[in-house]
């Protein structure tokens, strides 16, 4: 069983333990603002562990972020753990890609049943997560604390989009095939060991606030305001990227000497 108690304190959480959707949008809200989304363990090519007992270790009691696959998988436990009825899916990233680009089931998120409704959440996607679940109603623009939302419906799939700036862009594609656990070790294993896999070579951290959202790519720190204005600066040196993850992204880093030769690598090479 979960420790609730501990992941209610980790996130701050302080409302009613109960299967509802006030319930439902207060953790989605409060869990990204809190622990941070980041790719450590792949990038110091250590494994990623899905079970919860490692998640809770990790994410709740060691001060650790993490990506989609445990952000997620230990978000449906805590649902699960407080009543809701919750099923996994997977995903092909649209980010930053066209249309027509095909990419590999290799995010993970949740549809979850709140009375008679089906709500789609994810608290996974670097410094683009949802901060609020999204009503599984295909069409309709749906505000949520930071950007506004919607689903679009192509061909036989669904598309999660976010509006920046007045127009809309694409996270990623789905469809309501359900996802089991051996599933989602195939994708997560890709995602934290194949060598075309981004996770292996950058540096990807992101964290909502109440007023915007920070983003790390290796060496280059932005704030997105809800303003719309957004604020980039590098940083120049292992100290500093240290930091910044420590500061601003509130990370325990891991333990050992095996952290400094990584991030000196990427603020001498990525210049």
């Amino acid at each position: 069983m979960i420790d609730l108690d501990a992941y209610f304190k980790r996130i701050g959480y302080h409302g009613a333990c109960t299967p509802t959707l006030d319930t439902l949008k207060a953790i989605h809200r409060l869990h990204p603002s809190v622990i941070a989304f980041e790719n450590l363990n792949p990038l110091l090519k250590k494994p990623v562990q899905l079970d919860l007992p490692s998640l809770e270790q990790k994410l709740v009691k060691g001060g650790r972020g993490g990506y989609c696959f445990e952000h997620n998988t230990l978000l449906r436990g805590v649902l699960e753990a407080i009543g809701f009825e919750v099923k996994t899916l997977s995903a092909r990233l649209r980010w930053g890609l066209p249309a027509e680009t095909f990419t590999p089931r290799v995010h993970m998120v949740l549809l979850v049943k709140v009375d008679s409704e089906q709500y789609f959440s994810d608290v996974g996607f670097g410094s683009n997560t949802l901060s609020a679940p999204v009503l599984f109603k295909p069409g309709i623009e749906q505000e949520t604390p930071h950007e506004p939302v919607r689903l679009t419906v192509e061909d036989d799939r669904y598309v999660t989009e976010v509006k920046i700036r007045g127009a809309w862009a694409s996270l990623y594609t789905f469809d309501l095939a359900e996802q089991f656990p051996p599933d989602i070790e195939m994708s997560n294993w890709f995602t934290a060991a194949h060598p075309d896999s981004r996770f292996i070579r950058e540096l990807i951290v992101g964290k909502t606030e109440p007023n915007g959202r920070y983003g790390l790519l290796n060496n280059e720190l932005a704030f997105h305001g809800k303003d719309r204005k957004t604020e980039r600066r590098k940083l120049n040196n292992p100290a500093e990227l240290r930091d910044v993850l420590t500061d601003v992204f509130r990370l325990t880093l891991p333990d050992g000497g095996e952290l400094d030769p990584v991030l000196a690598r990427l603020t001498a090479v990525i210049a």
